[in-house]
């Protein structure tokens, strides 16, 4: 039986700190699926498609990972995707405490899924979304902050 996880986030965009938790958790599951979670009330740098081949160009040829976009409850694509498993990652005690709520909510709703929580590595546990994303406002070069070949204008923003 395949072991598949789901990694839900909104990438926006997805970075080093999120390639390291994919990386890992490739050593734990046979396959992992990347989903971008689309609120349509927000409005993000990248859209979604445009996040969807960012990472679908940094895992391209490895069939054990999958990106999809999608807008109903994690748990409900979690089960869509076959998934048993949601994937999370922490940074520190104040991300510990919300993956920690949000893994009670989900067991309650889903008795079946199971979270992992797995520690992102020191050297890109600074990396976040939002720093890129505030950074990249400033004009600032955010390559070192990006996966290896990822260079955010060759993905179109707000399509």
């Amino acid at each position: 039986m395949e072991r598949i996880a789901i990694f839900p986030g909104s990438f926006d965009p997805f970075t080093r700190g999120h390639k390291a938790i994919v990386d890992e958790a490739l050593s734990i599951f046979d396959k992992v699926v990347i989903a971008i979670g689309h609120n349509t009330e927000k409005r993000g740098m990248l859209t979604p498609e445009a996040r969807r081949r960012l990472i679908q160009d940094v895992y391209r040829g490895n069939e054990r990972v999958e990106v999809t976009v999608y807008s109903s409850l994690t748990g409900d694509e979690a089960r869509r995707q076959g998934a048993k498993v949601i994937i999370r990652s922490v940074r520190n005690a104040i991300d510990f405490e919300y993956e920690r709520t949000m893994e009670r909510a989900n067991r309650y709703i889903y008795p079946d899924l199971s979270t992992v929580i797995l520690m992102a590595p020191a050297e890109v546990e600074h990396i976040s979304s939002s720093l890129v994303r505030e950074l990249r406002a400033f004009n600032h070069d955010v390559a070192e902050l990006m996966p290896e070949g990822i260079a955010l204008d060759n993905y179109t923003e707000n399509e």
